[in-house]
């Protein structure tokens, strides 16, 4: 690779070598990186579009990376899928160097934005990318029915792709990403542009593909869907990983309740007086921000003593949305801005996305 470029002289310890694997143990890790950097060049400017990047994705879980556009998301799945190399540091993905054909083996992609020919039938392109893969056709004639009725299908397998909404191309791709009946899924916003019945059919089919041991790893800015999908997220930010851990650890508990009477009822004016008490309604229910756990009891304690059935009461969490923004807007305003650093960007080569 020739001597390290000067935006990366804080690797000048490393070796500069492309897809090194990682000495660590694989089981059960699927996927592996460590200081993954990739810079690109444009118009004699340099981009770095990943910047260190460390990762971990275990096996049997929904991962879920995040981030605006140009943060480096679609970088970091073509490197792990093998369609493009690291500048420095190491790539590991199922025990080898995503590089070697047969670690790509039974990994299933869908990309955003994919593609059929639209004078091909649903059914026929299915068949297309199976033979692509070298299934034998005894496999496909049953594999085909069976995914295209498992992403509502069935009854337009006949019909061409070019009289599909993008919903249903959208659950056409992920039908031919599992066709290999895949141990690793990589998915490039697989709702976008699917309504919600058939968002729901997605996240369905995401979860019981995980419960089949299948890893899947989501790329996604759709934060409601990430949160209702993945078991762990990662946040990247301009190349960088700024946050990781379980959607329960970041979306944390917060000092909001809501409280809802039985029957439909409203909660009396003169009980949401107490200092303290800050008061919002949603979903015709009752939201209060409490400066403690006393302050609710005894909200609690006023509207039994009125005889007011209570039918719920829950705990709010902070949303993933608002953990995000947060996350990066303090990465944008704090002491580690990157604001004056050259970023990728564009979605020319290799992304920068």
């Amino acid at each position: 690779m020739g001597t390290v470029p000067a935006t990366l002289r804080r690797f000048e310890n490393m070796t500069v070598v492309p897809n090194v694997c990682l000495d660590v143990d694989t089981l059960p890790t699927v996927i592996a990186t460590r200081r993954l950097t990739k810079e690109f060049w444009h118009w004699r400017r340099r981009l770095l579009a990943l910047d260190g990047v460390d990762l971990e994705v275990h096996r049997g879980e929904v991962f879920g990376l995040l981030g605006a556009n140009g943060a480096g998301k679609t970088t970091l799945v073509k490197i792990l899928l093998g369609l493009a190399r690291p500048t420095i540091g190491e790539v590991l993905v199922r025990g080898s160097s995503p590089r070697r054909a047969d670690a790509r083996r039974r990994i299933g992609y869908l990309p955003e934005e994919h593609r059929f020919p639209g004078y091909l039938t649903g059914d026929a392109s299915l068949r297309l990318f199976g033979r692509l893969a070298g299934a034998p056709e005894k496999v496909l004639d049953t594999r085909i029915p069976e995914l295209l009725d498992r992403v509502g299908l069935g009854e337009r397998g006949r019909d061409r792709v070019g009289r599909y909404s993008k919903g249903m191309t959208q659950r056409l791709g992920l039908a031919c990403a599992l066709l290999d009946e895949p141990d690793l899924l990589f998915l490039d916003e697989p709702t976008d542009g699917v309504d919600p019945v058939g968002r729901r059919q997605i996240r369905d089919i995401l979860l019981a593909t995980r419960e089949q041991g299948t890893t899947v790893f989501i790329n996604s800015h759709l934060l409601s869907e990430v949160e209702r999908t993945c078991d762990r997220v990662a946040i990247l930010h301009q190349g960088r990983v700024v946050r990781e851990g379980t959607v329960r650890d970041l979306t944390t508990p917060t000092q909001r309740f809501r409280l809802r009477l039985a029957e439909g009822r409203a909660v009396p004016a003169e009980h949401l007086a107490d200092d303290g008490l800050r008061v919002a309604t949603n979903d015709g229910c009752l939201e209060v921000e409490v400066a403690d756990l006393e302050t609710l009891n005894r909200l609690v304690d006023r509207l039994r003593s009125d005889r007011l059935l209570i039918a719920e009461v829950t705990p709010v969490r902070t949303a993933l949305e608002d953990v995000f923004i947060e996350v990066v807007e303090g990465e944008e305003h704090g002491p580690g801005s990157f604001e004056n650093r050259p970023r990728a960007t564009g979605h020319g080569p290799g992304g920068g996305r």
